[in-house]
């Protein structure tokens, strides 16, 4: 089972992450895509025992994920799974997002349902919400974090995110799901409780809040009107 971990400069705290998701399972292959790092991420990495995919330059997440997704579907591997470098997505929580795979395409960890104590409030919350609705009637089931990045895809999400996996901003999240769910895609959510991001600093200002919120409505228009290609329809079914 491929566990993906796009990654831009965190040397400082990658291994640890490495470390945790090898002691989960190991069934866990951990796959880092350093994302054209400035610092020693690739060295770590390759240290604490993961494969590591080097980029050149910068594509951002969603070109690191569709080249982790383009290994794992050469690789064979019949579920992958998207966990962050920083440290807030639990790899003891990775069996449970996985299991949403035995009923649909897309597996989403939900910050946002009733397990743990994750919050967000202002322009930020504002646009979560906004996103979260207008998603649960495109897929036609209730979902209420669109925006998390802890999920796990199926053979033929695997193969859709090949095809097709935006790299602008709320791509890999937003448009991605977007483009999955008219590719007749299935998807659910899992509850999930995120941790403090263990290094860096986020951005949680007033006006960061108000950007998101623009461009999350921005990005969320984008992803309904653009249109999208049709998935490979591979039968569901299998892991590695």
């Amino acid at each position: 089972m491929a566990v993906l971990v796009p990654a831009w400069n965190e040397a400082e705290g990658i291994a640890t992450t490495i470390r945790e998701i090898r002691s989960a399972s190991d069934l866990y292959d951990v796959i880092v895509v350093d994302d054209g790092s400035a610092d020693a991420t690739q060295a770590v990495a390759r240290q604490a025992g993961a494969l590591v995919l080097p980029l050149a330059f910068n594509l951002g997440v969603g070109g690191a994920m569709r080249t982790g997704f383009t290994y794992a579907q050469r690789q064979g591997y019949r579920r992958a799974i998207q966990v962050d470098a920083d440290g807030q997505h639990n790899p003891r929580d990775i069996e449970t997002v996985l299991a949403g795979l035995d009923r649909a395409d897309i597996s989403i960890g939900a910050r946002f349902a009733e397990v743990g104590d994750y919050s967000v409030r202002g322009p930020r919350r504002w646009a979560m919400v906004a996103l979260a609705a207008v998603l649960s009637r495109v897929a036609r089931v209730r979902l209420t974090d669109v925006t998390s990045g802890f999920r796990a895809a199926g053979p033929r999400a695997i193969d859709q995110y090949v095809r097709y996996y935006p790299a602008e901003y709320l791509g890999d999240t937003i448009d991605s799901l977007v483009a999955a769910v008219h590719s007749g895609l299935s998807v659910c959510q899992v509850p999930v409780a995120m941790r403090p991001r263990q290094h860096g600093t986020p951005s949680t200002s007033p006006v960061g809040s108000a950007i998101y919120l623009v461009r999350s409505v921005f990005a969320l228009t984008l992803a309904l009107v653009r249109p999208h290609p049709r998935s490979v329809r591979a039968g569901r079914g299998g892991q590695a």
